[in-house]
């Protein structure tokens, strides 16, 4: 069974393609069915973020072109096209990039915390779904364990670096005092709590947190001291808004040119500051032609956070080291487990001879034979048969040169060599 990690990210393809191939969360389950029965596939995974989109799978397949083929047609994607920007690791490179994956050292944002409980997720919905079975199971569990090492005992997670940081950072760059600013932020998911978390840190004056569900822009909006709003009332809060950050999971834009334009002149056009972190996009790419928005997308957030990041480049050297040990001792698990099948037919054989030769002195103690006669042909039996097979091809191998064989039994059954029997 091989072990594959194939996909698209932040440094393979654009946000227009990003966009087309992410699965929005409500797929994930009927997408993961389809794959394993379309593809052929054993066991699979789905990671979807807005930076990413990836499969982990167990698959006998030799020619992954099936699982790029999938994704394809599942998209709509001329899967030739999709081979331009996509990456495939198979078995031991897809180890390593799992781990690299969890511990953000393939992230847009060097080290960030939140990929690894994206990656939990993707695990948690997956194992759910019945889809993921003992290979991938052993897979997800020692890479959240080599995770939370490189987390502990590297400082690849001290400073605040994320998506979400580089964009208020941003923001403070373009207003000289965030103090005389007020934020309105679309979505209540992890980014925008970690987006309020540091506009509330900066000092903004106001916050105000739309959401399709109430209750949870009310949870996140009392943690900011600001207001939830429904995201039907956005409108008539946007022309409020110095700054707009926006991360939902829809799949449309809900932010459209019109009205933008119709806050501007609300406005008496003063500038406003949005950031689009969502992937598909939340904010029609036609907002960015107006005059008076400054509109970035998650592309657009790299000088930011490559100044940001150079904090973290001796904790990823570390961090490296530490996943290098972990994959290791990972596929050294593997290739022992490999062994286990085998171990278990040698031990079975044994069994068998041994009950076998145990049955005839039985008979034969029965019959009222020498008892001590019986015990030394019934170690001699087990002895003879336990080792006629390792002999006669031990003896064929000798004879056609293949010399291994003979230091392999002698590693095997921790023999003398011809020089200590000599002695």
């Amino acid at each position: 069974m091989a072990l594959l990690a194939l996909g698209i990210n932040h440094k393979t393809a654009s946000v227009e393609v990003r966009e087309r191939v992410a699965f929005a969360p409500e797929q994930i389950g009927e997408a993961m069915s389809n794959a394993r029965e379309q593809a052929r596939l054993h066991e699979v995974a789905i990671l979807s973020t807005c930076n990413r989109t990836e499969l982990y799978c167990a698959t006998e397949l030799t020619d992954t072109g099936e699982v790029l083929s999938w994704i394809g047609r599942y998209h709509g994607l001329d899967p030739q096209e999709l081979a331009k920007c996509c990456y495939i690791y198979r078995d031991e490179e897809a180890v390593r990039h799992m781990m690299r994956v969890a511990c953000g050292l393939d992230s847009l944002v060097l080290g960030e915390p939140q990929i690894l409980g994206q990656l939990k997720s993707a695990f948690s919905v997956s194992q759910d779904a019945g889809m993921i079975g003992a290979e991938l199971g052993r897979l997800f569990r020692h890479t959240f364990s080599v995770a939370k090492q490189v987390r502990t005992e590297t400082a690849i997670g001290q400073n605040p670096v994320s998506v979400a940081y580089a964009a208020v950072s941003l923001a403070q760059h373009i207003f000289a005092d965030l103090g005389e600013s007020n934020a309105l932020l679309i979505g209540a998911g992890e980014t925008i709590e970690l987006v309020a978390r540091h506009l509330k840190q900066a000092g903004v004056r106001s916050i105000t947190v739309a959401n399709r569900t109430l209750s949870r822009a009310q949870s996140l909006a009392d943690e900011v001291g600001g207001e939830a709003i429904e995201l039907a009332a956005m409108p008539a809060a946007l022309p409020k808004a110095d700054i707009l950050i926006s991360s939902t999971a829809s799949q449309l834009p809900i932010l459209g040119k019109g009205a933008v334009e119709s806050a501007l002149k609300k406005r008496k056009h003063r500038p406003m500051f949005m950031v689009d972190i969502a992937v598909p996009r939340d904010i029609e790419p036609q907002v960015a032609e107006l005059n008076d928005v400054y509109l970035y997308t998650v592309d657009d957030l790299t000088e930011v956070i490559e100044e940001n990041q150079r904090s973290r480049e001796s904790a990823a050297a570390d961090a490296e080291a530490i996943i290098e040990a972990g994959a290791h001792a990972f596929l050294g698990q593997l290739r022992e487990l490999e062994a286990v099948d085998t171990l278990t037919a040698l031990r079975q054989q044994g069994q068998e001879i041994a009950d076998a030769e145990l049955d005839k002195a039985l008979r034969l103690l029965a019959q009222g034979r020498d008892a001590e006669q019986i015990l030394r042909q019934l170690a001699r039996g087990i002895t003879n048969k336990m080792l006629h097979q390792p002999t006669v091809q031990l003896r064929k191998a000798s004879a056609e040169g293949r010399t291994d064989l003979a230091a392999l039994v002698h590693e095997l059954y921790q023999l003398s060599g011809p020089a200590e029997r000599s002695n």
